[in-house]
């Protein structure tokens, strides 16, 4: 691979170790602040999050990876001042439309509450209306970083973000409910911290701009054919980001129905009252924080193989830009695979021993939604190279037509009285292999440039096999020990999670250096690889 993927690769390794760190922060966050909650206080809090996600969506879900897609290209064939450009004309248009959603937030937050079946959570809808429109001006910095294949100003604000969360956001649900005050106010308060963030993130993400700009001395004077008009430019940003923006936005707007049919049939199809079903809500809400870990791991890898195969494609190197993409699934497939399997695999004593005291149908629901991890990560690189490759239109198709699938599937599992909340993390596995394989059809039909995919998948498959026999042998032994399973104390459950885990890591990395799934030239991409391949012994 030449340059462009090394930057892919080194603009990953910045990004995913930043998921890292947000997601123990995050962990830090949102097990304690669940515990305050209960499952009832944590089903107020996902039903919320879920409307601001979608609203996010709306705003901006298209934004970075048009302006990360279309500032590369530009700077890979020296139009630089172009890249400026684009910056300019996206800014106060985002602006615009994050206050727009944000309004729109905050006036009808009863009806939107009235809307999902549960008016308490009126509030929090309130509380986070104004982080729409900070996230916008965010995201218009984050795209025009990353287009130039910096990924330090998306991780420094990651990180900043996250830190507002756990300090801001748990400190107000402990004071809230030292006073007293019910979960869905607690929950309300704690979405304080996300806004809070986000508001301290935009003078950062301005001043790694504003350092930028003078690093490459943009000028826009002269008159430059290369240069596109302001109204030329805007063409194009939306020409990118629309179809992108309305893909996800069906996903999530189906997601959002999920929620609410999740209820609904808990209740007129499984037969049981709002308190349980809310409560069942909850337990599966819990894992689903669980569940999210390792899509955030691959995110990073989608966020910087966008430009780097944008610019290949835009500069005609064929095969670096396949050599990127199958790079890409390569990765996926080492930490989306083992990731699935340990939460399959793991799933009484990580659910059990992190969220101590909630509903008996938590585990079995992790494991569920484990299998369901996999095909999450696989789609979100799939659609990435789709994106990046010019096709950004066919995940218009894909997106919802998984979404679609997954609605039919939750009418009749949810509303099962044999099946009830399982069929929730069922029609998940459903969505999102349909997703994923519509994708791969895609790209293997109209793409002449494609990653290879056997490749990608054989070594890591082996690998995440022998790390699961030794994490299951670990763990039945663990229980075994322990006699009566159900009798074990929350500290037991801990000890056997933490052992298992580590045995699994371990196994894992030796498989992967052993059956050569990671090879010294996938290290040399990365900063100091040379010296990190002769210490494992890799040749």
């Amino acid at each position: 691979m030449e340059n462009r993927s090394q930057s892919y690769i080194k603009g990953a390794a910045i990004l995913a170790a930043t998921v890292a760190v947000t997601k123990v922060i995050g962990a830090i966050y949102k097990i304690p602040l669940y515990n305050l909650l209960g499952d009832e206080g944590t089903a107020h809090f996902q039903v919320t999050y879920t409307i601001y996600n979608l609203l996010l969506t709306i705003a901006m879900a298209g934004v970075p990876v048009a302006l990360s897609r279309l500032i590369s290209a530009a700077h890979s064939v020296g139009c630089d001042r172009q890249g400026s450009r684009i910056f300019k004309v996206a800014m106060p248009t985002f602006m615009l439309i994050g206050l727009i959603c944000g309004g729109a937030m905050y006036i009808w937050a009863q009806e939107i509450a009235d809307l999902m079946g549960d008016p308490e959570i009126a509030d929090g809808i309130r509380c986070l209306s104004p982080a729409v429109f900070f996230y916008c001006m965010v995201a218009v910095y984050r795209g025009y970083s990353q287009g130039h294949g910096d990924m330090i100003p998306t991780a420094i604000s990651q990180i900043l973000e996250v830190l507002c969360k756990l300090f801001f956001g748990l400190a107000i649900a402990w004071i809230l409910l030292r006073r007293g005050y019910g979960t869905p106010t607690v929950s309300a308060g704690t979405f304080a911290g996300i806004t809070i963030g986000l508001l301290l993130s935009v003078p950062v993400m301005a001043y790694y701009k504003r350092r930028a700009a003078k690093r490459n001395s943009y000028r826009l004077d002269g008159g430059d054919p290369s240069v596109l008009s302001y109204r030329e430019t805007l063409d194009q940003i939306f020409r990118i980001s629309i179809p992108i923006t309305l893909g996800a936005s069906v996903l999530n707007i189906i997601t959002l129905v999920d929620t609410k049919l999740v209820l609904l049939r808990l209740q007129n199809g499984a037969g049981y009252d709002y308190m349980t079903a809310k409560v069942l809500y909850g337990a599966y809400s819990k894992a689903l924080t669980l569940f999210n870990l390792p899509a955030a791991f691959i995110v990073p890898v989608t966020v910087s193989v966008v430009p780097a195969i944008a610019a290949a494609i835009a500069r005609k190197e064929h095969d670096s830009a396949g050599e990127v993409m199958t790079s890409a699934v390569k990765v996926t497939n080492l930490i989306g695979l083992p990731a699935a399997a340990g939460l399959l695999i793991l799933s009484f004593p990580i659910y059990s021993g992190l969220y101590w005291g909630s509903n008996e149908n938590g585990p079995a629901l992790l494991a569920i939604l484990g299998i369901a991890s996999y095909f999450v990560c696989l789609q979100l690189i799939t659609t990435a190279i789709l994106q990046a490759s010019g096709f950004e239109r066919l995940s218009m198709l894909t997106l919802p037509l998984g979404g679609i699938v997954k609605v039919v599937a939750i009418w009749f599992l949810v509303g099962s009285p044999s099946i009830g909340i399982y069929g929730s993390p069922i029609s998940t596995i459903i969505c999102y292999f349909c997703i994923s394989a519509f994708n791969i059809w895609f790209i293997r039909r109209y793409q002449t440039v494609r990653p290879d995919f056997l490749k990608a998948t054989l070594r890591p498959f082996v690998c995440t096999v022998i790390m699961a026999v030794a994490a299951f042998a670990v763990y039945w032994l663990g229980m075994r020990a322990l006699g009566d399973w159900f009798a074990a104390s929350r500290m037991h459950m801990l000890i056997i999670m933490c052992v298992s885990v580590a045995v699994a890591v371990a196994v894992y990395a030796a498989a992967i250096i052993l059956l050569g799934a990671v090879t010294r030239e996938d290290l040399q991409l990365l900063p100091k690889g040379e010296k990190i391949a002769d210490f494992l012994k890799i040749k």
